[in-house]
């Protein structure tokens, strides 16, 4: 076995969580690669390019209700009676209005030339060819007017925005049906540990099922990267440098679970910086001290905790946001918190910033409140699966029932 130098390790100052975000930020790069695809197959996909409307939203002005298209003019107060001169159904165009009638419209049909309102027909009576206005609308009631969703040749959706329903949606209604997007992020990862087992195995006197392989799987799906699993690494310093060589060879960014802290049986540090750079080690966080991230052959490394809920902690805080920018998104890295009163006592507070494992939801009289798990032990997996989210509790600092805290939402971390 070669010399790991596992023994002359140091441990470095922790960096505040703001100060290791921004590194980690600053050196993120958008991937290279851009290819276009139907709007069926961009879901979750980054937007390379600008979309911009091929026509104008809507084309014309057209009413926003089943009712009648009446000239105001031609209201003389409550209980007006006009002759009903035409039909006008969506899809379908009507003629000028003439003076002194009304035109039978429904939602989304053109609001015909000489009408400047449309009558909602709940308060309006059919009486054979003629209709009752019961109260007269203002001028430019229920009138949707051309151009007011968009403009033709409008930029409709940013470069850098992952693409979801809503804006393929909008993609196909200004006549837009591919876009260009950025490829898929390639992710290689692999897990150290010799006491690791497949779930499904039996195991053996020591040996734990790899959960975390599965976990950081998962994370990485969620996000729509193309993964590239290694599997499990001996725990060997000649091991551990030839998978991270092997993974930088074909990723974009190599990611790994277990062997980062500072154990003689931990050789992922010592093996990224003989095949590169470590920038960052330690953080001022609980859960998550031990994150390693740095450069190998070239290419960027995250390495998580081993210890499962911190694995989950450091991905949502660190490397969500990396990725995220990574894939070529350019706003919505960083989570957006709520704030929520606490219902528990905090007396005795970290040196470092808490992520307590926590559920927000309403108590008997529907107001918000945190409730934190009843372990911090960042070995007990089954607390995320009873978690919506995580509380911050800052550092050095007490806090009592009632007091407000910032919450993330796994909604915001997933």
């Amino acid at each position: 076995m070669s010399d790991c130098g596992c023994s002359s390790i140091s441990g470095p100052k922790l960096k505040p969580l703001e100060e290791a975000l921004e590194l980690l930020l600053n050196l993120a790069k958008a991937v290279e690669g851009v290819e276009t695809l139907p709007l069926s197959e961009c879901l979750g996909r980054v937007l390379a390019e600008p979309v911009n409307s091929q026509v104008t939203v809507p084309p014309w002005d057209n009413s926003a209700m089943d009712g009648y298209a009446i000239n105001t003019a031609d209201m003389k107060g409550d209980g007006t009676r006009l002759p009903v001169s035409q039909r006008i159904p969506a899809g379908a165009s009507g003629d000028p209005l003439e003076p002194g009638t009304a035109a039978r419209i429904f939602t989304g049909a053109p609001v015909p030339p000489n009408a400047d309102a449309v009558v909602i027909q709940e308060v309006c009576e059919a009486d054979g060819d003629d209709v009752i206005i019961k109260q007269p609308p203002e001028a430019g009631a229920n009138i949707r007017r051309a151009g007011e969703d968009t403009e033709k040749d409008q930029q409709v959706i940013a470069p850098g925005t992952r693409i979801e329903p809503q804006h393929i949606g909008l993609a196909a209604a200004v006549g837009v049906g591919e876009l260009a997007v950025y490829r898929r992020l390639k992710v290689a990862l692999f897990s150290s540990g010799d006491e690791l087992v497949d779930p499904g195995q039996p195991l053996g006197p020591g040996q734990i099922y790899n959960s975390n392989e599965y976990t950081l799987k998962g994370l990485l799906d969620a996000l729509g990267c193309e993964v590239v699993s290694l599997g499990m690494v001996e725990d060997t310093f000649d091991a551990t440098c030839e998978a991270l060589s092997r993974a930088a060879g074909q990723a974009d960014l190599v990611m790994t679970s277990g062997g980062v802290s500072v154990g003689e049986e931990d050789y992922l540090k010592p093996a990224v910086e003989k095949l590169g750079t470590l920038d960052m080690w330690k953080i001022a966080i609980r859960p998550g001290k031990p994150l390693a991230f740095g450069h190998i052959e070239g290419v960027p490394f995250v390495g998580t905790p081993g210890n499962p809920v911190t694995l989950f902690v450091t991905f949502c805080l660190f490397a969500r946001p990396f990725i995220l920018k990574m894939q070529g998104m350019t706003e919505g890295l960083t989570p957006t918190p709520l704030r929520a009163a606490i219902d528990f006592d905090w007396p005795k507070p970290d040196k470092r910033r808490e992520f307590a494992r926590a559920r927000l939801q309403l108590d008997d009289q529907g107001v918000p409140r945190i409730s934190s798990y009843r372990s911090r032990s960042s070995g007990v997996l089954s607390s995320l699966a009873w978690s919506n989210g995580l509380a911050v509790l800052p550092e050095n600092q007490v806090l009592n029932k009632g007091d407000q805290v910032e919450f993330l939402p796994f909604s915001e971390l997933l």
